[in-house]
């Protein structure tokens, strides 16, 4: 794959106006949506994990997480007791957080957070334009842009939970322009600071190792490339995150790429040997479930009129993480709309600029620019929709979740249920330790001790299992869904049990009951107002 490519000369020229518009727009439109959904209390688990991690790092104790010990191996599959010091850093070797963490020294807030993600993928956005521009003129590179906005494998995960690879567009996006810039300097800074996102960011910049190969580019570049990523993939999750925990080889490997392995853990190197050594269930892997497996690179594809699937180094950058969605197993692999699909984007898109650089006639076809526009105007459509699923329902109070039963939360329903909310939880001390229901966690994540309900204990900082000193549940919250999700109709159910057990046994006391929201305290007394609106709650749900 020899590559010869004409830039567009240099010229000094301002962002153009378009492009700005369309900035601004996805900015402040995700913004709005962003924070509404965590002011109403729909931001869940992870971003209350992300928070708790960057609030104990501001603390002096980095990547501590005991929401995260609660999802680990130790806890899920050994049956011990979420740790309050617990390291991340088992899970997810994520170092790169501590880039932001002087700005949450500013703001120590989970909302924080959320502007961040928007910030960096809005600022990805603008590095694609000033790289399109490096082969491109004005109105395509401004297009390319406006379709990197209304991606669906961007729209979504930037309107859920903070995450860890929202960082990835705007490294990769940089590294790229570094490149074509040959600055060299700035292009192994970036290489460190993607690695640095996470364990498994190596996939997508041993793709860029391999197009500088294939392309001839920068051959010994290349080379470099391909070997630091990998060998530090490897060195990483074999020799360095074990230190931690054993959540990469008990959990991760197995929950992922479990097919590969003959027992209950595996390391990487051992689930690469058993892809090697089975080509058949390997070939079989990568193209099942083949409907699924097309319709993820359809609309991948899709902002960008399917030309990446014409561009060689679109499939040699892409082809890594794309590969590495679809050798694994689970719903989540093939999901457009969360977090994994973003590494695949800043491939696709530089792999497009490349392709439209060698066919500049195309874009002046009015039939082919009606058919982009069509094919953004779909994309944003299905961004719309799709990413309202249980996992992040930014439009929660514009599309129902369910049409069969009927179930729909208005935004004047959800105020008002969040204005009833807020005094319970005005009442739990700061350094409180505290067990809540997912949607509540994000709020109360600012501490060191807390967990997810119907847990109740922890091992604290003095190595003693304890229990926690306040329990919040937002019963009303699982009774709206309970009608039509099997999973709330469930927890529902554990929660009262938990709760008829816990007061009954005299261990925690109803402090507060209001709008379906249950406050307890350990060892109180139970406030008998609040106990009467409970029974009536609960007489309700029999």
């Amino acid at each position: 794959m020899v590559v010869r490519l004409q830039k567009v000369p240099a010229i000094k020229t301002a962002l153009t106006k378009p492009y700005v518009i369309a900035s601004i727009t996805f900015f402040l439109l995700a913004l709005i949506l962003t924070l509404h959904r965590h002011y109403t209390f729909y931001s869940s688990y992870d971003q209350g994990i992300f928070n708790q991690v960057f609030w104990n790092s501001l603390h002096g104790r980095f990547f501590e997480s005991s929401l995260s010990s609660q999802l680990s191996t130790n806890v899920v599959h050994q049956g011990e007791i979420p740790d309050v010091s617990y390291h991340r850093l088992g899970q997810h070797f994520t170092p790169a957080l501590l880039l932001w963490l002087p700005l949450y020294a500013l703001f120590p807030f989970p909302a924080t957070l959320t502007v961040l993600q928007v910030s960096l993928v809005t600022a990805a956005g603008l590095v694609l334009y000033i790289l399109a521009r490096e082969y491109l003129q004005p109105p395509l590179a401004t297009l390319i842009t406006i379709s990197f906005y209304c991606a669906n494998a961007i729209v979504g995960p930037t309107l859920s939970n903070f995450h860890d690879i929202c960082q990835i567009p705007l490294f990769m996006f940089g590294l790229l322009l570094a490149m074509e810039k040959r600055w060299w300097w700035l292009f192994w800074v970036l290489v460190v600071l993607i690695l640095a996102v996470r364990e498994d960011a190596g996939v997508g910049l041993f793709g860029v190792g391999i197009y500088l190969i294939l392309s001839q580019r920068y051959p010994r570049v290349g080379l470099a490339v391909c070997t630091l990523s990998f060998g530090y993939m490897i060195l990483l999750t074999n020799l360095i995150m074990p230190l931690f925990s054993e959540d990469i080889s008990q959990r991760f490997m197995i929950e992922r790429f479990g097919q590969y392995a003959d027992g209950e853990e595996a390391s990487t190197l051992e689930i690469i040997w058993g892809m090697i050594s089975n080509p058949w269930r390997l070939l079989v892997e990568l193209v099942t479930p083949f409907g699924r497996t097309l319709n993820y690179l359809l609309g991948q594809w899709l902002p960008l009129a399917f030309v990446p699937a014409l561009s060689p180094a679109a499939w040699a950058i892409a082809g890594f993480p794309l590969l590495k969605l679809f050798l694994g197993q689970g719903q989540s692999v093939l999901a457009i709309n969360i977090r994994y699909a973003m590494t695949v984007v800043p491939g696709l898109f530089y792999g497009a600029i490349l392709w439209w650089s060698q066919h500049p006639g195309f874009f002046k076809k009015s039939l082919f620019r009606r058919f982009w526009s069509f094919c953004i105007g779909l994309t944003l459509f299905f961004s719309f929709t799709s990413s309202n699923s249980a996992l992040n329902r930014p439009f929660y109070f514009l599309l129902p979740d369910s049409f069969d039963p009927w179930v729909h939360i208005s935004l004047p329903q959800q105020w008002h249920h969040v204005a009833q909310m807020r005094p319970l939880l005005a009442q739990i001390p700061p350094d409180a330790s505290v067990a809540a229901t997912t949607y509540i966690i994000p709020h109360l994540s600012g501490r060191r001790e807390i967990i997810r309900l119907p847990a109740l204990e922890l091992r604290n900082d003095n190595r003693e299992v304890v229990k926690v000193d306040y329990g919040v549940a937002d019963l009303w919250q699982l009774q709206q869904y309970q009608v039509a999700f099997d999973e709330e109709r469930g927890l529902l159910q554990n929660m009262v049990t938990l709760i008829d057990k816990v007061t009954d046994q005299g261990e925690y006391g109803i402090l507060r009951f209001q709008d379906g929201v249950i406050l307890l305290q350990k060892g109180g007394v139970s406030n008998r107002e609040a106990t009467d609106a409970w029974l009536a709650f609960r007489q309700k749900l029999s």
